[in-house]
């Protein structure tokens, strides 16, 4: 199988470097530097520093020779870049499209609130479609660790693609149907790793991070159900896998992020120097604003977009969530 990945950010690279062992892979970068990097010295030192990469994996700036003979396209971008990376994909290749594309990507579009499969549809309604979700640094899974994703698609036969191009040596998939619910899960989750660095950062101790945890997924099942998702999803990889790893994992973006707002340090600069997308912060905004079309009840992204929009302190954002009246659970 030859399979093309569209960005070779931390994740991109990692998850190329996975699937060259057994297919060919061509990694595309719009950055010269980050090719050149990866081509003669084996390594992405801008997003991957310190880990060799294998022989066999190929980096270009050239797109289109990237997606000739692709059996899969593999769109490795945060989700402000997915929409223009699939537009330069359709002005290269037209609208016959390969195998499928696939986004890995976690979050809902800030300006629409569109989550990735609509932004796709929106452009490419004919092509098979899905996401590549679950818990995953893409530092280790560079480093060969083992690992377990979720493939979710509405086409099966996309699902079983994925699990062939991805499923070997230390990492596992899984096959989903439910697309809608495991793009939730990694969008939502996300928000709640940046409430829980909050935490963490005030030093509120383990039982406030297992609350908030339990909670947050509470919240992400609302939104999920009340949205056509299945409840299930929220039990499994993408959802409580992904959610553990990303609040409490030290190599988290979003978490990072909450940690230094708890330090009182500025939006701006925490994202500057963070070097990477911390979608929780990127998403906030719509995932509040969808859950109050939809009439579901969010206490904690509510409580984050505060603290991110500067209405509220960290503090202050936690004492308004302990000061809530008593409810069933």
């Amino acid at each position: 199988m030859k399979i093309a990945v569209l960005g070779a950010g931390a994740w991109g690279t990692a998850l190329a470097s996975h699937a060259c062992q057994r297919h060919t892979v061509s990694l595309w970068a719009r950055d010269s530097s980050v090719v050149i990097d990866i081509d003669r010295g084996r390594r992405n030192q801008r997003y991957l520093p310190g880990i060799d990469l294998p022989p066999a994996l190929a980096a270009t700036t050239d797109l289109s020779h990237s997606l000739d003979g692709a059996d899969l396209l593999v769109i490795a971008t945060s989700v402000a870049g997915l929409r223009p990376v699939l537009a330069s994909i359709l002005q290269a290749k037209g609208a016959a499209g390969a195998g499928g594309v696939v986004w890995l990507c976690k979050g809902l579009a800030a300006d629409t609130g569109d989550l990735p499969h609509a932004l796709v549809a929106g452009l490419a309604p004919e092509w098979p479609a899905g996401c590549l979700s679950g818990p995953s640094f893409a530092q280790e899974v560079a480093a060969g660790l083992p690992v377990a994703l979720t493939a979710a698609a509405t086409h099966d036969e996309l699902a079983l693609r994925m699990v062939e191009a991805f499923h070997h040596g230390s990492m596992r998939v899984y096959r989903s149907r439910d697309l809608k619910g495991v793009e939730i899960a990694g969008a939502l989750k996300n928000v709640m790793a940046v409430a829980t660095g909050i935490s963490d950062g005030l030093g509120l101790g383990h039982n406030a991070r297992a609350a908030l945890l339990t909670r947050g997924l509470a919240e992400m099942t609302r939104f999920g159900l009340a949205h056509g998702a299945q409840a299930e999803t929220f039990m499994g990889l993408a959802g409580i896998g992904d959610l553990v790893l990303t609040c409490t994992g030290d190599l988290s973006r979003n978490r990072t992020v909450g940690l230094k707002l708890a330090q009182g340090l500025p939006l701006d600069d925490i994202l500057q120097h963070l070097g990477h997308v911390a979608e929780g912060i990127a998403c906030c905004g719509a995932v509040v604003a969808s859950a109050q079309r939809a009439a579901v009840e969010m206490p904690v992204s509510a409580a984050v977009l505060a603290v991110i929009e500067g209405r509220s302190t960290p503090a202050d954002a936690v004492a308004s969530l302990l000061a809530r009246g008593p409810r069933a659970e």
